[in-house]
């Protein structure tokens, strides 16, 4: 048997030290804006029963979700001939990958609806996975970072959480654009060219005008059926300019006969008028083409860029007015945002935006000088981890060049050397890696010491 060679799934990564603690720099910094705005934690299983996902995300997403096959003696009496691919599909596969954490979210509710207390604000940290064509930015799976609240209507949780863009995007210093439209809007737009039913094709549609510009959507219109007038009604629409007022105020011009689209244009005014006190560092701008093609959105659209790397959306999300009502809990009103954990960190990779102790496992390493030595460090290690301070000792008797080698690529900052002179003084010498300073101090400085720096 030949050796093979190891390899893992297309739009897969492994993470080794350097980028786990870079990652979890991210994560730490999310969670900790999530619980400051009072949301609590949950967890889901990696996968769902197939026809909790399906249905869902629209046919395009549908085509994304990856269907566990069954175990066990699972063909034993199915018939393929004269099954669709679909039902033999399903016959198959009866649990899928989840393909985000907040249809997955909508069912915990449902299920749980009698131990959660409404308002109920959650956020979740968890991979999510899509068959997707792995390219720059775009993976397999991946990190979500969501938060939600659900059972309410109120625009304030919409404000809350652009509060909560704002204040994460501020922390990991990435300069975001917030961008806004409302699914009412688009609606309005569907009644304003006079095809209403046509709302799910034309938004599908309008969501890729970055990605493939103008030509390429209204072709695509075109064949979902929307009508040549239609079309030609459309385009001065997503090339309206100005302030986020003159927006709303052409807007509201053009669509002053559809009811839907004025109280989505009244919905975003409102909220605008939210952020004005949170005073956000983020830039906020209606961008009307923005669709986000998820077809449970019911209002409140979401998308956030870096403004300083070409990448897709690195947060996202909505307002959903009854998500819930597909496991049989209607009328039940939620919003929610997720961030995108991968893209953020190939933003921040690609801008040098980690802080440098990010990388840093320890802050201190003890030489080892030999046995006796050692035992002497361990006592000072053990005084250490108790005041919080995260330190290591070499386990090898190995040359001292080779020992500084180690805690070079570690990016150690601080090395005690502690031979028998040291020892026999009281004193630890200790050397500042980045700085190359070595000073002289006793056991009970050298906590303060690297607390100062």
């Amino acid at each position: 048997m030949s050796n093979q060679k190891p390899s893992i799934p297309k739009g897969t990564r492994d993470f080794g030290p350097e980028e786990m603690a870079r990652r979890n720099y991210i994560f730490d910094t999310i969670r900790g804006v999530f619980k400051k705005h009072g949301y609590v934690p949950i967890e889901t299983p990696a996968m769902e029963n197939l026809d909790t996902l399906l249905g869902k995300y629209g046919e395009e997403g549908d085509k994304l979700l990856f269907k566990i096959l069954n175990s066990g003696d699972f063909l034993n009496g199915i018939d393929p001939e004269g099954m669709t691919s679909g039902a033999l599909s399903m016959k198959l596969c009866e649990k899928g990958l989840r393909y985000d954490l907040t249809v997955p979210f909508a069912r915990y509710v449902v299920q749980h609806q009698q131990e959660v207390e409404f308002p109920f604000r959650r956020y979740q940290i968890q991979p999510v996975w899509r068959a997707d064509r792995p390219q720059k930015g775009r993976y397999r799976e991946f990190y979500q970072c969501d938060a939600d609240v659900i059972g309410s209507n109120s625009l304030l949780n919409e404000a809350d959480l652009l509060g909560i863009i704002d204040t994460v995007f501020s922390k990991l210093n990435v300069r975001a654009k917030i961008k806004l439209n409302n699914r009412k809007i688009l609606a309005g737009i569907a009644d304003y060219i006079g095809q209403p039913e046509k709302i799910t094709d034309i938004t599908v549609a309008i969501d890729k005008i970055e990605k493939i510009g103008f030509d390429a959507v209204n072709q695509e219109l075109e064949q979902k059926g929307v009508s040549v007038q239609g079309i030609y009604k459309l385009e001065p629409l997503f090339a309206i300019t100005g302030y986020n007022q003159e927006k709303l105020d052409k807007l509201g011009r053009i669509l002053q006969h559809s009811a839907t689209g004025l109280k989505g244009i009244d919905e975003i005014k409102n909220l605008l008028a939210y952020l004005k006190p949170l005073d956000l560092k983020s830039t906020v701008e209606l961008d009307i083409s923005l669709a986000r093609g998820l077809n449970y959105y019911t209002g409140t659209i979401i998308e956030v860029k870096a403004m300083d790397a070409e990448i897709g959306s690195i947060c996202g999300g909505g307002r959903y007015d009854d998500l819930t009502g597909i496991f049989g809990l209607k009328d039940i009103s939620g919003v929610g945002i997720s961030f995108g954990a991968d893209r953020i960190y190939d933003v921040m990779k690609h801008l040098k935006l980690f802080p440098g102790e990010t990388d840093r496992s320890s802050q201190i390493m003890f030489a080892n000088f030999g046995e006796n030595e050692a035992l002497y460090c361990l006592t000072l290690l053990a005084k250490l981890h108790a005041a919080g301070v995260s330190a290591e000792l070499y386990p090898d008797n190995a040359k001292l060049k080779k020992q500084l080698s180690y805690a070079d690529a570690r990016h150690i900052q601080f090395i005690v050397l502690a031979g028998e002179n040291e020892i026999r003084e009281g004193l630890l010498a200790v050397k500042n890696m980045v700085t190359g300073e070595q000073v002289k101090v006793t056991p009970e400085e050298l906590v303060e010491l690297v607390k100062s720096e």
